[in-house]
């Protein structure tokens, strides 16, 4: 006995499609990142922790004394850079940045990639459309970045010293901010 392939695969992609479809609208909000998916509900702290991709900043966010204010109510906005991000530092910069008596240096590195409020891309994209190609937002460390955008959906992110991040993963929302994935450490002046 042979099967009819017309008669039974269009039902069975069909039914598929709709039974995936609760699923994918559960998740529509949480964004994999690092190997991890980041649970809207949780704060910074607790999805970076989940991160593969960040176990570098996670390490020098609890050198620098910082976990129980990126755990508080915010909101903030965070530039999270990559492990590889800060792996393309000159050699030996994040060991030394995490001595405990660079504690201030590097704390003001880590401040420098957090914005008060919580600007997703939205937001960001609109202050730039506003600002005529580029948005100033000030850091929680004091100073400056320049987001503009690069096509459609590409926002790049440049430090006070010239040096470009691009966003590579957006809008990953947290119960106290939101985070955008960043292929490089800004670095303040």
């Amino acid at each position: 006995m042979t099967l009819n392939a017309k008669k039974w695969i269009a039902p069975a992609i069909l039914a598929t499609l709709f039974l995936s479809l609760p699923a994918a609208a559960e998740g529509a909000s949480a964004v994999v990142v690092g190997g991890q998916q980041m649970a809207p509900s949780k704060d910074i702290v607790d999805n970076a922790v989940k991160s593969a991709d960040h176990t570098t900043l996670v390490a020098a966010v609890k050198a620098a004394g910082l976990v129980d204010t990126l755990k508080g109510p915010g909101p903030f906005t965070v530039f999270a850079p990559t492990n590889q991000a800060f792996a393309a530092l000159p050699a030996g910069t994040v060991e030394t940045l995490l001595m405990p008596e660079n504690k201030a240096a590097l704390t003001k590195i880590l401040t420098y990639h957090v914005v008060a409020g919580k600007l997703d891309f939205g937001a960001i994209s609109s202050a730039i459309a506003a600002g005529g190609g580029k948005a100033v937002v000030k850091t929680v460390a004091g100073g400056s970045l320049t987001a503009t955008m690069n096509g459609p959906h590409n926002i790049v992110v440049t430090d006070e010293k010239g040096n470009q991040a691009h966003v590579t993963t957006y809008d990953v929302y947290q119960s106290n901010g939101v985070i955008h994935v960043v292929d490089k450490v800004l670095l303040p002046r």
